[in-house]
This record gives C-alpha cells, sequence and structure tokens, in this order.
C-alpha cells in the first residue's frame, strides 16, 4: 500500500528585525524542536501599522541581515513578500499570501507574550485564527494572569486554543532596540546578533549616531 505523504508544518515569525539577534534565532530554534516543524519562513516587515517608518531601517538592509543571519541554516528560510506589499502591511494578508504559496502545509505564526496580549486588537483576527495556528513563547518565570484575561478577549474556541498553544521559550534577554543602541553608543553587539549581521552593520554604517536612530 502507497505511504501516505506527510503534511508539511511550516512556522511564520514577522518581525521588522532591525537589526535581526540571536534570540530571534533561539525563538525559531526552539519551534523547530518543540513542534517538529519541517522549516521556519522568516518575514521581514514591509510597512508595520504600529510603527513610524522614520523609526525603522529601509526594507532593504533589514531584508539582507535576516538573509545572512539565516543563511547557514537549511530550514530557516526569508519570504520578502511584504517588501513589495503597497501601504500597511497586515499579519492577514501576509498569512492569506503564504497560505496560497503553501496550499498543501500546516502552518503556525510565532509570537511572543506581548503580542498574544495585544492579538485581540489584530486586524480580521478571528480570521486570522483559521489560517494558521498561533503558537506562543514565553520567558521561564512569565506571570500567566495578564495572558488569559488579554486572550479571553476573543471568543471561544480561539481563547482556549491560545492558552494551549503556549509554551516555554528560553531566558534571553535582548532587544533589537537594545542594539542599536549599543552600536550609536559605540558599543560591541558581538554575540548579541549573529557575526554576519554585525559585519552589515558595521559595512553600511547602520545604526550610527548622526542618523538618530533612537526608535522601538
Amino acid at each position: 500500500m502507497r505511504e501516505k505523504s506527510k503534511t508539511t508544518r511550516l512556522a511564520i515569525l514577522g518581525g521588522t528585525f532591525d537589526p535581526p539577534h540571536v534570540g530571534h534565532l533561539l525563538m525559531a530554534q526552539t519551534a523547530l524542536e518543540t513542534l517538529a516543524l519541517d522549516g521556519v519562513i522568516f518575514v521581514p516587515s514591509g510597512d508595520p501599522p504600529h510603527k513610524d517608518l522614520g523609526d525603522i531601517r529601509p526594507a532593504e538592509d533589514r531584508i539582507e541581515m535576516i538573509r545572512a543571519a539565516t543563511a547557514w541554516n537549511p530550514r530557516f528560510h526569508v519570504d520578502d513578500l511584504e517588501r513589495h506589499r503597497q501601504g500597511k502591511t497586515y499579519t492577514i494578508d501576509t498569512v492569506m499570501t503564504l497560505r496560497d504559496r503553501h496550499p498543501d502545509a500546516e502552518l503556525f505564526f510565532l509570537i511572543g507574550a506581548d503580542s498574544l496580549n495585544d492579538l485581540y486588537t489584530w486586524m480580521r483576527v478571528e480570521e486570522l485564527l483559521t489560517l494558521c495556528r498561533f503558537i506562543t513563547f514565553i520567558r521561564p518565570g512569565q506571570a500567566m494572569e495578564t495572558l488569559q484575561a488579554n486572550v479571553a478577549k476573543l471568543p471561544q474556541p480561539w481563547a482556549t486554543q491560545l492558552l494551549q498553544d503556549v509554551h516555554q521559550g528560553r531566558a534571553i534577554n535582548i532587544s533589537s532596540t537594545e542594539c542599536r543602541q549599543r552600536v550609536a553608543q559605540g558599543l560591541s553587539i558581538r554575540y548579541l546578533v549573529p557575526k554576519e549581521v554585525e559585519a552589515y552593520i558595521a559595512a553600511h554604517d547602520l545604526y550610527a549616531p548622526t542618523t538618530g536612530n533612537d526608535g522601538t
């Protein structure tokens, strides 16, 4: 008898990646192992609705940095679809595009606790939840009470499903904001970002004090 083909399991990890740091890579690797994934698709944001474009580097730089950061791992992929979209980019549009590109795959969407807290405010969130399964990684020791209160603002069965898909992440306290600020202050970001990203930042003089990079 012919063996039934295995469903491909893919996770989406979106973000500005300004710059990408080792926390992003560790989250993706943890998801690979926790969910038995076939791959993680990194999606650098285009024109995110919650940020001022003046506060983030051009998409070209952010895409090249995340490509450099992930090139060594054959299960990490970068999709620059949001770069080509006009106007504000919403997660629902991105997931619908990726659903069309991977029609036979089981899709997951990776987020942190802050995003889960705000999920009830996302554009067309109930439709979005039918398209992919949201997986939340929280830091060890992070309280669940606030998460439960905000997730309860979503109707069932989504509230229960979202809380069932909360996993412990790694205890790592690195942010893109910190990396930008350290570069602006002339401090090292070695070991905070992959060496390829560090080299790209230096070669293109990103986040220098004269550029006024004080965004979050």
